[in-house]
C-alpha cells in the first residue's frame, strides 16, 4: 500500500498551523507524526482525530498512490 499526507501538510499551510500545533490539539504524539512525516501507516484513530478537528475527509488529508 502506499499512502502520502501531501493533502494534510497543505492544509496546515492553508491553515497556518504547525506540525506542532496538531500536535497539541489532537493528542498525536511526535513519534505518530514522525511516521507520517515518512509516509509510514497510522492508526484509522489518528485520522479520525485529524478529520474531526478540521470537519474535514479523509480524503483532503492522505492520498492513495496507485503502485505500477
Amino acid at each position: 500500500m502506499a499512502f502520502n499526507y501531501k493533502p494534510l501538510w497543505k492544509l496546515l499551510i492553508d491553515k497556518e498551523m504547525t506540525k506542532k500545533q496538531l500536535m497539541e490539539t489532537t493528542g498525536i504524539s511526535k513519534s505518530t507524526m514522525n511516521k507520517m512525516a515518512r509516509n509510514e501507516q497510522v492508526s484509522l484513530d489518528i485520522l479520525d482525530r485529524i478529520c474531526n478537528y478540521f470537519n474535514c475527509s479523509i480524503e483532503d488529508i492522505i492520498e492513495h498512490l496507485i503502485e505500477d
